[in-house]
Parts: C-alpha cells; sequence; structure tokens
C-alpha cells in the first residue's frame, strides 16, 4: 500500500463517503449501497467493512483513491 494514498484503511466509511462523494459508485458496487445508510457507517473503518463483507481491503482501496482523484 502506497502511503501518498488519500484514502486509508484506517478511515471510517462515513468519513470517505463526506469528503470524497466521487467514491459512491464503487460503495454502490462493492457493498450494494447498504454503507449510506447503515448506522455503523460513521464509526466503521474501510478495513472492517471490507472484512466484514470478505472484500479484499487492498482491491477496494485502489478502487477508492482512483474515484479520488
Amino acid at each position: 500500500m502506497s502511503n501518498d494514498r488519500k484514502i486509508t484503511a484506517d478511515m471510517s466509511i462515513f468519513e470517505v463517503i463526506e469528503k470524497y462523494p466521487e467514491t459512491a459508485d464503487v460503495f454502490r458496487k462493492h457493498f450494494h449501497g447498504g454503507c449510506f445508510a447503515c448506522p455503523a457507517a460513521r464509526m466503521e473503518t474501510l478495513n472492517d467493512g471490507a472484512s466484514v463483507h470478505g472484500l479484499n481491503i487492498d482491491d477496494i482501496l485502489e478502487e477508492l483513491n482512483a474515484a479520488a482523484e
């Protein structure tokens, strides 16, 4: 993982959605849009969310950071 990424695994899902609304399609694709209404999104990190959904965090971060560019 590169240190120059805007979005990191320890950021909360809500923080990413709020700071980078252009990532919404990535969340819809991998998390089926549930993040937008989920109360846990405010506290749950991207790493936590990826783990719960059985997703590879590195793949998610790559897509999120590409969308945020």
